[in-house]
């Protein structure tokens, strides 16, 4: 394919996947107060029903905050829909004997990404333990709907999309633009740099958040290096 026929396959693949999550965005605002209702429960949990309820500031703020919660609920609706066509865009660059890979690359990543996103939820008590009392008795908190939700949200996609990264190392593997051998060669750079990614990425920026996605950022790093070894064979 010419450079231009690669942009115009990219921005086809593109509108398809925009047009999944404006679709997934719908139903997501449909349900956003279930949603919505869901998450805060973490916050009360956490909080053990000693501390105000949520509020928002201004009269459009409740409404922006769904139509927030309904854009990070499409983004995950439509997550098999946006990594199919990942995968399709990518494809081309690979021999048949690669492509066949298709499914298993969608599912691991689908799962992956529930996967994350579950320990963003489990992590997400202590997080706030943490957050709101860090500033001792002198400060109370009194947190807003809007900023409570999009940290929320913002962790539950970054955890997500984190643990998508041994997908991205064995297509890698695959394509051969690293092998198994050059991995094992940077493990202390890949540690000091999982640590810094995780440390900018987690939006809460706790010690806990920071914990429970870098040790298994790592542990997914050497899985696919076992992987890559085994799919190589």
């Amino acid at each position: 394919m010419t450079i231009l026929e690669h942009i115009g396959e990219l921005r086809r693949r593109l509108m398809i996947s925009i047009a999944a999550i404006a679709l997934g965005a719908i139903l997501a605002y449909v349900f956003s107060l279930q949603i919505i209702g869901f998450l805060i429960t973490y916050y009360e949990n956490a909080t053990s029903g000693q501390r105000d309820a949520l509020i928002f500031l201004g009269p459009l703020d409740a409404f922006v905050t769904r139509l927030k919660v309904a854009t990070y609920g499409g983004i995950v609706f439509a997550l098999p829909v946006w990594l199919y066509q990942l995968w399709r865009f990518i494809t081309p660059g690979l021999n048949p004997k690669e492509k066949k890979y298709a499914v298993p690359f969608v599912a691991s990543a689908l799962v992956l990404f529930l996967v994350g996103a579950l320990v963003a939820l489990l992590t997400l008590a202590p997080a706030l333990n943490f957050l709101l009392d860090v500033g001792g008795s002198e400060l109370e908190p009194t947190l807003s709907a809007d900023k409570y939700l999009s940290m929320v949200s913002l962790m539950i996609v970054a955890f997500g999309l984190a643990f998508e990264f041994p997908v991205v190392l064995v297509f890698l593997l695959l394509a051969g633009v690293v092998s198994t051998r050059q991995l094992g060669r940077v493990r202390r750079y890949v540690i000091v740099g999982v640590v810094g990614f995780a440390a900018v990425i987690t939006p809460s920026q706790d010690p806990y958040s920071l914990l429970f996605m870098a040790v298994p950022m790592y542990l997914f790093y050497e899985v696919s290096i076992v992987i890559g070894k085994v799919m190589r064979r």
